[in-house]
């Protein structure tokens, strides 16, 4: 594995991994009045289009970053919708 791949290992490590507080403190507190669904819903469609980016490159990091990210984004949506009061 040579520099390149490991540097965007490192960064998928940081960028998904700052989704999993959100995710934790929403499923835990089912509190989402400070989630905006717009911008979920975009974020969401944003990091799948890369992922789809990443697959057509065959490019790792970039697969295992969205891929996670998507599911992360994905089900804060789930939870603002099925939460919403």
């Amino acid at each position: 594995m040579d520099m390149l791949t490991i540097l965007g290992l490192v960064a998928t490590a940081f960028t998904t991994s700052s989704f999993i507080p959100q995710v934790w403190t929403t499923w835990r507190t089912k509190d989402v009045s400070g989630i905006s669904l717009t911008t979920y819903i975009i974020i969401t469609i944003g990091l799948f289009l890369w992922l789809l980016y990443g697959i057509f490159k065959q490019d790792t990091p970039l697969i295992i970053a969205n891929a996670v990210m998507v599911v992360l984004t994905l089900s804060i949506t789930v939870m603002k919708l099925r939460y919403e009061k």
